[in-house]
């Protein structure tokens, strides 16, 4: 098994390699314009530090978000183009279960609560009663919204980061954004499970957005080519 990780649902431009037992390699930037400039080379960098060539890889994991819409199909995309080329599987993880996994290498056991920048002052979130067992579906918020329905539960992630009076302490030592590593070494166990995208254990690959992108056609715009 060689996995290929990546993930651009959060500010964190992040890819893994992990060969079933361990990650290889691991590359990640925190950069939330230039997605699409920096995954390609962080890819080739991976591939280059575990002495691996892309041709080796037997599946790609990505991380399908919550995020905001331009970040978070560059990782998409570049899964799906990687996965038709090579001509193997793609497996969708939720991008806060990555979050999740990394915060329960670090010693969190649960209950816990996940979030990440969802800018508009909202968070991207979900809780968890461990690090692999999500009990809520991932939601878009207002902290001040959903605090009184957390509150006394330890929160990680950026967006926890951002907003202390609403989302509960973070514990010393907890990941503020996504690793591609985290991410790889849950799929990893997953498909050391039997888990499949059919029984539930793996998500599409499609982008999990949860709100329409900023871009809009305008209203009542003037028609300016010929009738």
């Amino acid at each position: 098994m060689l996995l290929l990780a990546l993930d651009t649902a959060t500010p964190a431009v992040t890819a893994a390699l992990h060969d079933g037992d361990d990650v290889l390699a691991e590359s990640t930037r925190v950069d939330a314009r230039r997605h699409g400039e920096l995954l390609l080379p962080a890819v080739h960098r991976v591939l280059g530090e575990a002495g691996r060539r892309l041709p080796d890889v037997t599946g790609i994991v990505v991380g399908v978000g919550p995020g905001p819409y331009t970040g978070l199909r560059v990782g998409l995309v570049t899964a799906a183009t990687f996965g038709a080329a090579l001509d193997v599987p793609v497996y969708g993880l939720c991008s806060l279960d990555g979050i999740a996994h990394a915060a329960g290498r670090a010693g969190l056991t649960g209950p816990f609560v996940v979030a990440t920048d969802a800018r508009r002052k909202e968070v991207y979130w979900a809780r968890y009663d461990s690090p692999r067992s999500r009990v809520t579906e991932p939601a878009v918020d207002r902290p001040a919204d959903i605090a009184e329905r957390l509150r006394g539960l330890p929160a990680v992630g950026a967006g926890a980061l951002l907003y202390p009076e609403h989302l509960g302490e973070v514990p010393p030592g907890m990941p503020e954004h996504q690793s591609a590593g985290a991410l790889a070494a849950l799929a990893a166990e997953k498909l050391a499970a039997g888990e499949t995208v059919e029984s539930g254990g793996f998500l599409p690959d499609r982008p999990l957005y949860l709100r329409r992108p900023d871009a809009k056609v305008p209203a009542n715009y003037k028609v300016v080519t010929p009738s």
